[in-house]
């Protein structure tokens, strides 16, 4: 059978597949359309598997909202070009959706869980489908690493988008929407890592201790004053990364406890993302490679 054109150019639309993988499916399938499709759907399965293992730590935060939850979720690339992809965004604003109407817990196979809006026009039904059928069109390891939802429980949620690569959701307990963008990009540009020096992680607490202990020891100084080096940088890195005890980025002059005050609001969970963060970075030395090769 002759496998014109505009089979290939139909399949490649129901697809994203590139033109010469829709050539070749139509061309083992005799012209089929439905098995062509399913012959790129297992191709997609095997670039998934066999990409598996490469670095991905570009990528997207994106952000979605109704009146009772939000949620914010990280997707991770290889490359920031196909970061700006289309088909690579519409992917994340599909899965942030999908977690914002089925509200997962983190223990969920979130692979599993049928894609927001139905059956895309390729025919992937569930997240993992569509990120399979992806990982076939770009060419590179995707991976839906993290996602949060915060409740509003009875109060509100702002979001902040800082482009996509850094995003922040936080519940108070009442706030305009002037305040609840404040405090948002507050959080996006400061990164506290806890809302008030209370709410810190003890483990964490313990390392950095640690880490202050040894630095103190390295000076020789004695033992008492030891203690106190520790003490006084135990007590900075609370209020350096709370985020009630930070000068408020538009008036720095104010705490963010005090500008909360002055609103009658309360902060009373947040989440920050940024892209990448603690991944191993891609590093492509493009001359060592070339050289790599010409060596044989």
């Amino acid at each position: 059978m002759t496998i014109s054109a505009a089979m290939i150019k139909e399949l490649r639309q129901l697809t994203g597949a590139g033109m010469m993988d829709c050539k070749r499916a139509l061309e083992e399938t005799g012209g089929d359309m439905e098995q062509a499709i399913a012959e790129l759907r297992k191709k997609g399965a095997a670039a998934a598997a066999k990409r598996a293992g490469r670095i991905a730590a570009e990528g997207v935060i994106t952000c979605q909202s109704n009146t009772d939850y939000s949620v914010l979720v990280e997707v991770n690339c290889e490359t920031d070009f196909v970061a700006k992809d289309d088909s690579f965004v519409a992917f994340c604003n599909q899965v942030a959706e999908t977690i914002l109407e089925q509200r997962p817990t983190q223990d969920t196979d979130l692979g599993a869980l049928d894609i927001a809006g139905g059956p895309t026009d390729a025919g992937f039904t569930t997240i993992e489908e569509a990120r399979q059928g992806l990982i076939t069109k770009v060419g590179e390891n995707i991976s839906v690493r993290r996602f949060t939802l915060l409740e509003s429980s009875g109060g509100v949620i702002g979001h902040y988008l800082h482009g996509s690569k850094i995003g922040v959701i936080v519940a108070l307990s009442q706030a305009s929407n002037q305040l609840k963008l404040d405090i948002a990009m507050h959080i996006a540009a400061s990164a506290p890592l806890f809302v008030d020096v209370d709410d810190v992680d003890q483990r964490m607490l313990e390392n950095e201790r640690k880490i202050f202990q040894a630095q103190a020891e390295e000076t020789g100084k004695p033992a008492d004053t030891i203690e106190k080096i520790v003490k006084g940088k135990v007590a900075k890195f609370l209020s350096t990364n709370a985020l009630l005890e930070q000068p408020f980025v538009k008036d720095p002059d104010t705490k963010v406890r005090k500008h909360l005050e002055s609103e009658g609001a309360q902060v009373r969970a947040m989440v920050r993302f940024e892209v990448g963060e603690g991944l191993e970075k891609r590093n492509d030395d493009f001359v060592a490679e070339v050289m790599s090769q010409v060596q044989g």
